[in-house]
């Protein structure tokens, strides 16, 4: 919840859709801790200097987010238009999901764009030879600083099994393959059979780019 605009009269600050685009900004950050720093995540409190709805006043107030480092994930789509899914149990909400193949940028100075290769290699065991930028996701600003890079991925192969030294453990060691139609994929969106939102997100971005071939997306090397 905002500060109640109604009790200070105040409307919110209007714009044009040509102003629509999210922008870097920083509020003044009066103490930062990090509470808490485990394998994947840390936990962090900063006390952020903010409007107070009074003109010209402020206030300060405490905000607590993980730190995370990232992730890279790959729509990998085939010849035949159809998109790989897999399923993952995933504790936290206690459901198996039908994710896109991905991973944390956990390996330091590895760009996304090798990273989201090494998972596709992987997970999948494929290979793609071309490699597109879909839209990047904040998946939930409120509470992480989590950026996922997400890439379409074309021109697959297998990658020979002597190849792909990745030995799967945990939740990898139950993953479950699914090679689905892209508009299909798009239809198991819209009536809610997959929820997983890096997957939904990547899943409408590849129709929206397929309308036009692809054109419009920004190609980037395997490096």
């Amino acid at each position: 919840m905002g500060t109640d605009t109604h009790s200070t009269g105040q409307q919110p600050e209007q714009g044009t859709s040509a102003q629509v685009a999210d922008v870097p900004a920083v509020w003044p950050v009066e103490s930062s801790q990090e509470r808490y720093r485990g394998p994947v995540f840390g936990l962090a409190t900063d006390r952020v200097e903010m409007p107070d709805g009074v003109e010209g006043g402020t206030v300060v107030a405490a905000r607590d987010y993980l730190l995370h480092p990232g992730a890279a994930a790959v729509l990998a789509l085939d010849e035949q238009g159809r998109v790989l899914l897999q399923r993952q149990y995933r504790h936290a909400v206690r459901h198996k999901l039908w994710e896109l193949p991905a991973g944390m940028l956990d390996v330091q100075e590895e760009p996304p764009v090798a990273a989201a290769r090494r998972e596709l290699v992987e997970e999948a065991g494929l290979r793609a030879r071309t490699w597109h930028e879909l839209p990047s996701i904040l998946p939930s600003p409120g509470v992480t600083d989590e950026v996922v890079h997400l890439f379409l991925a074309r021109g697959l192969s297998q990658v020979p099994e002597a190849e792909n030294g990745f030995v799967r453990r945990h939740e990898e060691a139950d993953l479950v393959a699914a090679w689905v139609p892209l508009e299909e994929a798009v239809g198991l969106v819209m009536q809610g059979r997959v929820r997983n939102g890096i997957t939904m997100v990547g899943i409408l971005a590849a129709r929206t780019a397929a309308q036009d071939g692809f054109a419009d997306l920004s190609e980037v090397s395997e490096r």
